[in-house]
């Protein structure tokens, strides 16, 4: 091997594992493309548009912290793909950490992003190094709306709503079960606040007169990144896909959990949950269609005496989401992120930055901002 490509894509065989590498091609950046199944790598990398100009290698390796430290070192940053991440993230972390990689991920657990910042944050810290769990349309997209409306000074309170047109991809539907046997927490008063596992609301769409069910959908990130930010004491979070026969099954679901699985033991829990989750999609998805897969990030902020209402009408959310891992080690590689340690995609790399780049690959329209003070 010549000199070490500065990018190692981890997990690779997954569908949003090929997108960060697509994008990686379009920004012309050398990458090892790796996975614990070095030939399905392979074989989905070579499925990739154009990959035969992009400039990468295959590699597999084990799982463990060991074996992927020496696969981390010597390049520079490291995008996770491998979930659940409560489940299979701590290898690949403390492996960046040891070889001195910056860190992304595409996770949607509360409790990880949480329990990253716990164990890891000060670590990177103190090395220089970005810990950024949580890069993704999912809640990147939503975060750059509620930057801007919190662009209007006053306002103190975010209601975040998250949709989009599609169906969750093979390990997507994993991290959905897992998140189940999790608290989930909103803001409130710069203090988390435990939902109801069975929490949900009939909501108002942007752009559609029909309306939505919406859940809190673990929690997300967004209490996590505003919690601690002296703009923001307030922040919920809901979500979810717009057809409304799939989240009425995810509403039935939530209330067996409740009923059935959490009284039971953790391991219990875990086994249930995968045995349902294991009956789920399990092949890769087809690459996403603009016309048909769309996403909306709808935030209003408010306050005492002024309000702020931010829409993102959006495309392909599993195509922003590689777009989004491959600009942060596009921007990693030339520069020292806004905000090292623990920190969001927004609070490391500038939120009309990263909104920047979606417009530019036509991921993402204008917004739409409407302001009262």
């Amino acid at each position: 091997m010549s000199e070490k490509k500065p990018v190692v894509v981890y997990g690779v065989s997954g569908y949003t594992g090929r997108l960060v590498c697509e994008y990686l091609r379009e920004y012309n950046i050398p990458f090892i493309a790796a996975g614990r199944d070095a030939a399905k790598v392979k074989a989905v990398v070579e499925k990739i548009p154009g990959i035969e100009t992009a400039d990468y290698e295959i590699a597999g390796v084990e799982h463990t912290v060991e074996a992927l430290t020496k696969l981390f070192k010597g390049a520079r940053v490291v995008s996770n793909m491998v979930g659940p991440f409560i489940k299979h993230g701590s290898e690949v972390v403390e492996a960046a950490l040891q070889a001195g990689c910056h860190y992304t991920d595409t996770t949607g657990e509360q409790d990880w992003v949480l329990h990253a910042q716990e164990r890891w944050g000060a670590k990177f810290a103190e090395k220089g190094l970005l810990l950024s769990p949580n890069l993704a349309q999912m809640y990147t997209t939503g975060e750059i709306a509620a930057n801007i409306c919190l662009e209007t000074p006053g306002l103190d309170t975010l209601d975040i709503l998250v949709f989009w047109k599609g169906f969750p991809t093979y390990a997507s539907t994993q991290t959905i079960f897992t998140i189940l046997k999790a608290n989930w927490y909103y803001l409130e008063q710069n203090k988390f606040v435990e939902w109801d596992v069975t929490a949900r609301a009939d909501v108002v769409v942007p752009g559609q007169h029909e309306t939505a069910i919406a859940v809190p959908w673990g929690g997300t990130a967004h209490p996590v990144w505003f919690k601690n930010d002296p703009r923001v004491s307030n922040c919920r979070v809901l979500g979810g896909v717009l057809a409304r026969p799939v989240m009425e099954g995810v509403v039935q679901t939530t209330q067996m959990v409740k009923e059935k699985i959490k009284p039971l033991p953790p391991a219990e829990q875990e086994k249930a949950l995968a045995d349902i989750a294991a009956t789920l999609q399990a092949s890769m998805p087809p690459r996403e269609n603009p016309r048909i897969n769309t996403s909306i990030d709808s935030v209003y902020a408010s306050g005492p005496l002024g309000r702020a209402h931010c829409v993102i009408h959006g495309n392909c959310n599993y195509k922003q989401t590689g777009m989004l891992q491959a600009y942060a080690a596009f921007a990693l590689l030339q520069q020292p992120p806004k905000r090292t340690g623990f920190a969001s995609g927004c609070q490391a790399f500038g939120y009309r930055e990263l909104l920047g780049q979606l417009r530019s690959f036509g991921l993402v329209s204008k917004p739409i901002v409407t302001v009262h003070d």
